[in-house]
């Protein structure tokens, strides 16, 4: 069983490194405090890949670390109100459950997810975390929330030539919500969701950085 998830994540990774090649087709869909969304259509189900690009201030192997971590990722993360890891297959990959909050104004309801997650190390200190929603049985759809799917999504970290201290982030989305949604709510709240993603995990990873004056109780979940 685990040896067929690392295929699956591995094929993941590759697919992810794909999209991060591909440079023919994107439109740009929103601009906004130094963050690009672009999108094109998905080759994988009926709605769009997304393509999310903004500079970090961190190093690219502080900021994967961050994103690949589960401890703290709801404190800052304001679209999830769950992320655990429900089944670890080594030290870089592993399974989680998400919940998210809802969107647009409650008209988007609340999703799960069951995702398989994957960190891979490239040459040149680019890292690339993907994710994309498994079967897995012990943790079967339930009826309080419509379970969504994830065709491969990810995160490329990589250094800025320039000032290796400052990364560049470029993230990929392609989630399946599922349920009785026009695509129309989703190409409009879609967009604004991703911008606040990057936003979220500048803070966050800025938060990170500095140590809490209330002594260390950010470092509990180790």
């Amino acid at each position: 069983m685990d040896f067929d998830f690392k295929a699956i994540a591995q094929q993941t990774a590759q697919e992810v490194l794909g999209y991060n090649r591909d440079t023919s087709g994107w439109k740009v869909v929103k601009t906004s405090k130094k963050i690009t969304v672009s999108s094109k259509a998905s080759r994988k189900f009926h709605g769009n890949l997304y393509r999310v690009e903004g500079i970090i201030p961190e190093s690219a192997a502080k900021l994967s670390d961050f994103l690949y971590q589960t401890g703290d990722r709801i404190t800052w993360d304001k679209s999830l109100q769950v992320y655990n890891m429900v089944h670890r297959i080594d030290s870089d990959t592993f399974i989680c459950h998400t919940i998210t909050q809802s969107f647009a104004v409650g008209s988007i309801s609340p999703r799960d997810f069951i995702d398989l997650v994957y960190i891979k190390r490239y040459e040149g200190n680019m890292n690339i975390i993907s994710s994309k929603s498994v079967d897995f049985p012990e943790y079967p759809p339930s009826s309080n929330y419509i379970r969504g799917y994830n065709h491969p999504c990810g995160f490329v970290c990589s250094p800025m030539k320039e000032n290796p201290a400052y990364s560049k982030l470029v993230m990929f989305v392609q989630t399946e919500m599922r349920g009785k949604l026009s695509p129309s709510i989703i190409e409009k709240t879609m967009p604004s969701n991703l911008v606040n993603f990057i936003l979220n995990a500048k803070d966050g990873i800025k938060a990170h950085k500095t140590p809490s004056r209330r002594g260390f109780h950010h470092n509990s979940h180790s």
